[in-house]
């Protein structure tokens, strides 16, 4: 895969994408387990200064979605990841969901853990089927080394499962209130809003819906820290991004890059796009 900066594709090709030893040999599971010796809110805060913004398109902060979830005081809450990746030319959650499942599994933990949450779904493309089986793999083997399940990893009544949800190939699916209506086994149609889904998501309870890369930043701000991934990118928005580039490009493919670049360096630069 071609990339430039290795923050969140650090791990790709370079570990059996569904082992957990090998996952742990390389520092996975290490932010979680940091985020299980810290309150919530520190948590919130961190990926607040961090200014992660969504990566499903909307840009909306993460940190700000997280508070507004984590100050409603009705239970149980959902935590659910889009990977509904179905926009013309878009591949970039693939490669995450392909080659470090483990790093999305990680993300949802956190996420569990700070809204106390019993229950996650990822809803994965239907095209996706290989890669659904890659992931599958990995989350019984999380299950198996004790990150999932009940007690996880010992901590009494922190009892967590992640269900895979196969999507039925609507592209209208990728919107969220759609989504949801999906996995409740309804017809795939955006609701109208309000209320919010932070209010009345999946099975009308609060619910946190995040997409695929924008999960697998978290464990990277708890254990890097804010400000180092804030450095990544600009003062306003933090972190990599994957870019997904095809077309008539000479280079084709996903690139990780620092956010605060051009198109016109995406498209043209030899280290990206490499012009046509």
């Amino acid at each position: 895969m071609p990339k430039t900066m290795s923050v969140l594709t650090a791990r790709c090709g370079r570990i059996r994408p569904d082992s957990v030893k090998e996952y742990v040999a390389t520092g996975g599971f290490e932010a979680f387990r940091k985020a299980l010796a810290m309150e919530p809110m520190e948590i919130i805060n961190e990926v607040m200064d961090a200014k992660l913004l969504g990566r499903g398109g909307a840009s909306y902060p993460a940190g700000k979605k997280w508070k507004q979830l984590y100050e409603i005081p009705t239970f149980p809450k959902y935590i659910v990841c889009n990977a509904d990746e179905g926009e013309p030319g878009t591949f970039k959650d693939r490669v995450l969901l392909e080659e470090t499942p483990l790093s999305v599994i990680e993300g949802m933990l956190i996420a569990g853990y700070v809204f106390g949450s019993k229950q996650g779904y990822i809803y994965i493309r239907g095209e996706y089927r290989r890669i659904q089986k890659i992931f599958e793999t990995a989350l019984q083997n999380a299950e198996d080394a004790g990150y999932l399940g009940k007690d996880i990893l010992g901590v009494p009544g922190f009892d967590y499962s992640i269900t895979v949800v196969s999507g039925g190939g609507a592209y209208v699916c990728g919107e969220n209130s759609a989504m949801l209506n999906s996995i409740e086994g309804k017809t795939g149609r955006p609701r109208i809003k309000p209320p919010h889904l932070a209010e009345v998501g999946l099975y009308g309870k609060p619910t946190l819906v995040n997409n695929v890369e924008t999960l697998c930043c978290v464990p990277i701000i708890l254990e890097e820290g804010s400000q180092k991934f804030l450095s990544y990118g600009t003062t306003e928005s933090g972190g990599t991004k994957l870019v997904s580039i095809s077309g008539h490009v000479k280079n084709r493919g996903v690139f990780e890059v620092g956010l605060g670049i051009s198109l016109r360096q995406l498209i043209m630069d030899e280290k990206y796009g490499g012009g046509t």
